[in-house]
């Protein structure tokens, strides 16, 4: 069953709980701490209950790059078709290099479009094969440095089997209710912890809504290692 028929559509519609009902916010409001992008501008940020924002490693299909044991974990929560979190994904290479006591994990919220949806359960499925660090590659193939243009279902498909993936497993796995359920969770967490906006950032209990720019997010990582907020007090 193709990723593009109608069948597949239906069933990515049923994983868009946030999309269909009118909730997507191109950007959220207020600050819990004072926090300022590359930009100059305020970035909204909120503190999450802990019992919330410690289900996020547990979730699964979390794409992790860096070391299990490092000090500090940034979660992002991102959609494949999102100019930002595109931005995000670019700058990528440079945050991990800078940050080698860092931890990412990548979590799907895929709530601009179905087409969003059905990348990611592509991306799912390329997980359930190859983990985190095939995943990995297909993110930055669809989103890294050089790549333009809207990504679905069979975009993904087409990247994952120049990655050397078997495209009708994939497309197979991808189509799962193993692979729907994952998503489901994924995007269900991040309603219940107001992460409306994407990219949306998680550092132990605080949230920023929006990519705050290179510059502010290491910065924010700093102040996370030295003080353990995302601003420390002067």
């Amino acid at each position: 069953m193709s990723l593009s028929r109608r069948t597949l559509l239906a069933a990515s519609l049923a994983t868009l709980p946030a999309l269909a009902s009118g909730k997507v916010l191109a950007q959220a409001e207020g600050q819990w701490r004072a926090v300022t992008g590359d930009n100059g501008q305020p970035i909204p940020n909120t503190r999450l209950p802990g019992e919330l924002a410690s289900e996020i490693g547990r979730l699964r299909g979390v794409t992790w790059l860096g070391p299990r044991e490092a000090s500090v974990t940034l979660y992002e929560f991102f959609d494949y078709n999102c100019p930002w979190c595109r931005a995000a994904a670019r700058d990528l290479d440079d945050l991990v290099k800078a940050n080698p006591d860092l931890r990412i994990g990548l979590v799907n919220n895929p709530i601009l479009s179905v087409q969003s949806a059905q990348a990611a359960k592509v991306a799912l499925a390329v997980q359930r094969a190859g983990g985190s660090a095939a995943t990995a590659k297909l993110y930055a193939a669809l989103l890294g440095p050089g790549t333009t243009g809207r990504n679905d279902g069979p975009r993904a498909l087409e990247a994952a089997s120049r990655l050397g993936h078997d495209r009708a497993a994939i497309e197979q796995a991808a189509d799962s209710d193993e692979v729907r359920e994952a998503l489901k969770q994924q995007m269900s967490l991040a309603a219940n912890l107001g992460l409306h906006a994407t990219p949306s950032y998680v550092v132990g209990t605080s949230a920023l809504l929006g990519y705050p720019g290179p510059k502010s997010l290491a910065r924010v990582l700093s102040n996370v290692a030295e003080c353990d907020e995302i601003a420390c007090a002067s």
